[in-house]
């Protein structure tokens, strides 16, 4: 079970503001500030996806590419050991260190 809001590939987080009594969140993967915010699940919910809409909107008024959250390449930094490892694994079977590292995650969470 996610505690993510999802919405035209776009996510958000959800948490809850005791002080203000009101759920909040704002959308993760990009680097634009998007926050949103409602006194009920529902509320929080149509406030993201109206966020999401509007940048949107925003980003075609000013004829600029939206940012897209995942794009299927990132740095990734570990032991030098679980490098040489997972290396030493693609050359054993003949893949890419890509396709390895790629294959290991799909195990993981795929």
């Amino acid at each position: 079970m996610s505690n993510l809001l999802s919405y035209k590939n776009y996510n958000g987080t959800v948490e809850y503001s005791k002080e203000d009594s009101c759920l909040f969140g704002k959308v993760i993967g990009i680097k634009s500030l998007l926050s949103y915010e409602g006194d009920s699940v529902k509320e929080l919910e149509q406030d993201f996806q109206n966020v999401i809409d509007e940048y949107l909107a925003d980003c075609k008024e000013r004829n600029v590419e939206p940012e897209q959250p995942y794009k299927g390449t990132f740095n990734v930094r570990i032991s030098p050991e679980l490098h040489r490892n997972i290396a030493l694994y693609a050359i054993e079977h003949g893949k890419s260190l890509n396709a390895a590292v790629e294959e290991a995650i799909g195990n993981m969470v795929g």
